[in-house]
């Protein structure tokens, strides 16, 4: 994956956005919180990252079944898991060593300015994004007829989870009450792979009070020991889930490509 010009367009995208903004952070005035330039990090992940994950990887699974390249490894002693499981960590790696040279070309930045404005909650959100969207991009990518549906699905996917949620929720707010919009937030956090990202670096980097005060007793619970297991818990089974369901999928089909 790493030959593929798609890849190095990326990577250079997120070596420029995060080195561009890295220096506006280091010109800024020192505070501490939920600053504008941690927002924008916050954004660029959530934004950024999915949707490159979800459009390539996919392509690259429907891909491999679509050109012949799964029927033949098929002729091998390989089991549908494998070959999803292989696909997953190629998809998995390649972002991984993306985000390594664009966090390492921020760290060298910060480091030459004698500031280190890089939280570590960044890098462990944007290892479980790549884990979580990942899997996702592999259900796609089995789910889809050719390359250009897998395109269509990963996109479907991408503007549900970042765009139209957020949509409907704020659509709901204005005809129901405020217990039950609370609620309904609670449930699309735990429903949306990219808010329940969102609330996660929120849990781990101790800003939670941006979430309001109705929100105390949910933050508190996720804040707890009992709830950090939890988070991860969930987090694991967004990647099992999709990876399991694509693995039965491809099974229940046959492929006969």
């Amino acid at each position: 994956m790493l030959r593929s010009r798609w890849m190095q367009l990326v990577a250079v995208l997120f070596v420029v956005v995060f080195a561009a903004i890295s220096l506006i952070q280091q010109m800024a005035l020192p505070t501490d919180g939920f600053t504008r330039q941690t927002a924008s990090f916050l954004n660029l992940l959530l934004f950024l990252l999915p949707l490159f994950t979800l459009t390539i990887g996919s392509m690259s699974v429907a891909g491999d079944i679509e050109s012949g390249w799964y029927a033949l490894l098929k002729t091998y002693p390989m089991s549908i898991f494998g070959f999803l499981w292989s696909k997953y960590v190629a998809i998995v790696l390649s972002f991984l060593l993306i985000l390594l040279l664009a966090f390492g070309v921020v760290l060298t930045m910060s480091g030459i300015t004698g500031h280190m404005q890089l939280p570590v909650v960044f890098i462990f959100l944007s290892i479980f994004m790549v884990l979580i969207f990942s899997a996702l991009a592999v259900f796609c990518g089995v789910l889809a007829k050719n390359r250009l549906h897998a395109l269509s699905l990963s996109l479907v996917i991408w503007a549900v989870s970042l765009l139209l949620f957020s949509y409907i929720l704020m659509a709901l707010g204005t005809i129901v009450s405020g217990t039950m919009l609370k609620w309904l937030t609670i449930v699309m956090i735990h429903l949306n792979p990219a808010e329940w990202l969102r609330f996660g670096y929120f849990m781990f980097s101790g800003q939670t009070t941006v979430l309001g005060p109705a929100f105390y007793d949910f933050t508190e619970f996720y804040t707890s020991f009992f709830g950090y297991f939890l988070f991860i818990m969930l987090s694991a089974l967004w990647v099992i889930t999709p990876l399991g369901l694509a693995n039965w999928i491809l099974s229940k089909k046959g492929r006969d490509v």
